[in-house]
């Protein structure tokens, strides 16, 4: 299964997807910072560069198309002054644009819950889904907890699954693993804060990579970005900046002494600890925000990998060496 990568940042999704057993043969983002992580870190099958300046002759063929345009203007983390307008809102259409060049069997896009939240919102996001529709494309989504497979993080997010009219095939979206409540079908509790970082020193540590971060002092207001985390529950959301222009909305380390380090946050996204982020704090803080959790993405791109006839790799301890691998 080809797949071309769109709005990559540091590579979330495509690192859950190569897992699955993917092949990434094009991938994009205009952050140096996030393409350099990835270059790392994945490939260096990534183009930095405006994606509206990229012609669709510079971009392969593949069979599927995967990522999540900026969603700035949709996050209900901006509160009041979330934006129907925002410029981002609209790169949905170079996803268009090269959709509609590509025709590949199939595509995912991912994004906030926020994008069909209210009245505008929802009229958007209703023209959005005709706009592939229109391209020869039957469209399925669903709002997934990322803690509901395997993250430690309840972090929502809107999956869109389009799949090209000729085809008549169907996607099956993956079953649940973990629940906040005991069940007799098999799911395991969530896993929580102290299962995903509870091993790692509560002070800085620059031999372990990436375990420092932003000095920003502790306060403790019930404000976003200023609430006490529980050990024992998984993360609220891992956030990204609050704006292009604002800096990282970096949460409280439960000791309350601290905020959570950039190995910290990565961990709670399900980046393994051998994923190595490139930048300044801020700039790590950012990408590890924007990106989509690996391990979700894996339990995606397993599905996906099904949906073409291929055969999925299954979880393997050994490639992902997560502090919670019993608990998967």
């Amino acid at each position: 299964m080809n797949v071309i990568s769109l709005f990559s940042g540091a590579g979330g999704l495509d690192l859950g997807f190569i897992k699955a057993g993917a092949n990434i043969i094009w991938a994009n983002d205009i952050d140096k910072w996030a393409v350099e992580t990835y270059e790392k870190n994945i490939d260096n099958n990534i183009v930095l560069g405006d994606i509206k300046e990229i012609s669709t002759d510079e971009i392969p063929n593949a069979d599927l198309i995967i990522g999540g345009f900026p969603c700035l203007g949709f996050t209900v983390a901006k509160g009041s002054s979330r934006d129907i307008c925002d410029e981002h809102n609209f790169l949905y259409l170079e996803y268009l644009r090269i959709t509609e060049a590509k025709m590949p069997k199939a595509f995912l896009i991912e994004n906030v819950p926020g994008i069909k939240r209210g009245l505008s919102f929802k009229d958007f996001f209703e023209q959005m889904i005709n706009d592939f529709e229109n391209l020869g494309y039957n469209i399925e989504y669903k709002t997934l907890r990322a803690s509901h497979y395997g993250v430690p993080q309840n972090r929502d997010r809107v999956i869109i699954i389009g799949i090209r009219n000729d085809l008549n095939w169907k996607f099956n979206w993956p079953n649940e693993t973990h629940t906040e409540k005991t069940t007799l079908t098999g799911e395991k509790p969530l896993i929580t804060l102290k299962d995903a970082i509870g091993d790692l020193p509560d002070t800085w540590d620059e031999d372990i990579p990436n375990h420092t971060g932003t000095k920003h002092k502790v306060t403790i207001n019930n404000y976003l970005g200023n609430r006490e985390l529980d050990w024992d529950k998984p993360s609220p959301t891992i956030l990204g900046r609050g704006s292009r222009s604002g800096g990282p909305v970096i949460h409280p380390h439960p000791n309350l002494k601290r905020r959570l380090t950039i190995r910290e946050c990565a961990r709670l996204q399900s980046f393994p600890d051998d994923f190595i982020f490139h930048g300044s704090n801020s700039a790590c803080y950012a990408q590890i925000g924007n990106a989509v959790a690996p391990f979700f993405g894996f339990r995606i791109g397993q599905k996906m990998m099904e949906l073409f006839g291929e055969k999925p790799h299954k979880f393997q301890e050994e490639k992902w060496k997560f502090p919670w691998n019993n608990k998967i």
